[in-house]
């Protein structure tokens, strides 16, 4: 097993069969990654939706919603291979960024994960842009080490917002992050993106600068 992809939902029952779709399809031999959904404790027919996926998928059941750095974490630590990657439960990937990004980390061993470009799309698919990783950052597309994660502590799960930037600054104070420049993830703009609550975006702001100085 190579690569393990972590998807957490809490009731994801709009978007989540397509983001496991895209999952399931890629180019990779299915023998080399498997999918792993941590269902945060839905509500709503997400339970459903993943039984239809049968054997395609592992899903660990949390009977409550714990929040989504714990829901990762627990992923991560279920995980069966050397490297692991985030797929948020309302976006999608290409079907060669498995295959890509763990090539760019099998031949080049001092580099400890990968970011892939993004395409921002709308709730019909529809391309709003091409954006780059190292430039723009967002919590998934990013092809980790695994053994990098748990040095580092994995996620602090007292982020419920802004927990991968808080995972970034102390992920590059011991390790690197290298860049891919493919769109090779869908990150979905739609009316339910948690990071449009400006006022709980300002409050995780503000506990990441106390938190590191900054």
């Amino acid at each position: 097993m190579k690569v393990s992809i972590i998807i957490s939902v809490f009731n994801g029952e709009r978007f989540i069969g397509r983001a496991i779709r895209s999952c399931i399809g890629q180019s990779m031999s299915k023998e080399y990654y498997e999918i792993i959904v941590v269902n945060d404790g839905s509500t709503d027919n997400t339970k459903h939706i993943l039984e239809s996926f049968g054997d395609w998928i592992r899903v660990i059941t949390l009977e409550k919603n714990m929040g989504l750095p714990y829901a990762c974490n627990i992923g991560i630590k279920k995980a069966l291979s050397r490297y692991v990657i985030r797929v948020d439960a309302d976006d999608y990937v290409h079907q060669d960024i498995l295959t890509v990004a763990s090539l760019h980390l099998d031949y080049n061993n001092n580099i400890d994960c990968v970011a892939c470009d993004y395409n921002k799309v709308d709730d019909e698919e529809n391309s709003l842009g091409r954006f780059s990783a190292e430039r723009h950052p967002i919590a998934c597309g990013i092809l980790f080490r695994k053994d990098r994660l748990l040095d580092i502590g994995l996620y602090d799960e007292n982020f419920h917002l802004g927990e991968d930037e808080d995972l970034r600054i102390r992920f590059l104070k011991k390790h690197s992050i290298a860049y891919i420049p493919l769109p090779l993830y869908r990150y979905r703009m739609h009316e339910n993106n948690s990071t449009k609550d400006e006022h709980r975006v300002g409050e995780f702001k503000q506990r990441l600068k106390n938190k590191h100085n900054i």
